[in-house]
């Protein structure tokens, strides 16, 4: 996922999404793996044929072959939403950030939002996909609900990775991002990553 103002960020995802291949070694992904990986704005779904769909922000690292050894733990599970699960707290007050305009429907003050993903990355199945593609105009969406970012920070990314269990994503959770993406994306790949052949030695 990514805005018309990305292109600077998408530069620099590119080489760590698809772990340091060019645009070629992509396209042999797409085949050889069934992965498909594209910069969009909006909802692809019509699009593509896909057991999982995940969404991803291009200011976000990921580990595709811890991703996709994810995603293969629960194929055979027919609507699953896959994620860093949390729930922030609901603010009724005006003026502050992430007000809840419908604060009221969350009951009493202080209450929380039911538990959903962190959206920076999240992968939803391929039946969920269609069932939220049909109901999309019945289907409510609050005004915050990524409330509060808490995939792994890089430092706890980079200690995984030298033990040898790389995260799946990791980002600056201070800046739901990582921070100035432009210039740190390849320092956050270098620390966090997998290795460049991960994703061929993991079978979907």
């Amino acid at each position: 996922m990514t805005c018309y103002s990305g292109g600077r960020r998408q530069d620099a995802a590119t080489p760590t999404v698809a772990t340091l291949f060019f645009r070629e070694e992509l396209r042999r992904m797409e085949k050889g793996k069934g992965i498909v990986i594209r910069f969009v704005i909006g909802h692809t779904i019509s699009i593509w044929d896909a057991d999982f769909y995940v969404k991803v922000d291009d200011d976000v690292h990921v580990n595709l072959g811890m991703l996709v050894n994810s995603l293969a733990n629960h194929k055979s599970k027919p609507r699953i939403y896959i994620g860093c699960m949390k729930s922030g707290p609901v603010l009724s007050q005006k003026g502050v950030k992430y007000h809840e305009p419908e604060y009221w429907k969350f009951g009493e003050e202080g209450n929380k939002y039911i538990r959903h993903a962190t959206g920076q990355i999240y992968a939803i199945s391929k039946d969920l996909a269609a069932y939220i593609s049909i109901n999309l105009p019945i289907l409510h969406r609050y005004a915050n609900e990524d409330l509060s970012p808490l995939l792994t920070k890089f430092l706890d990314c980079e200690w995984k990775a030298k033990a040898g269990n790389a995260c799946v994503a990791s980002f600056d959770w201070s800046c739901s991002g990582i921070c100035k993406s432009v210039e740190r994306m390849k320092i956050g790949h270098n620390s966090c990553g997998e290795g460049d052949g991960a994703v061929w030695n993991v079978d979907f």
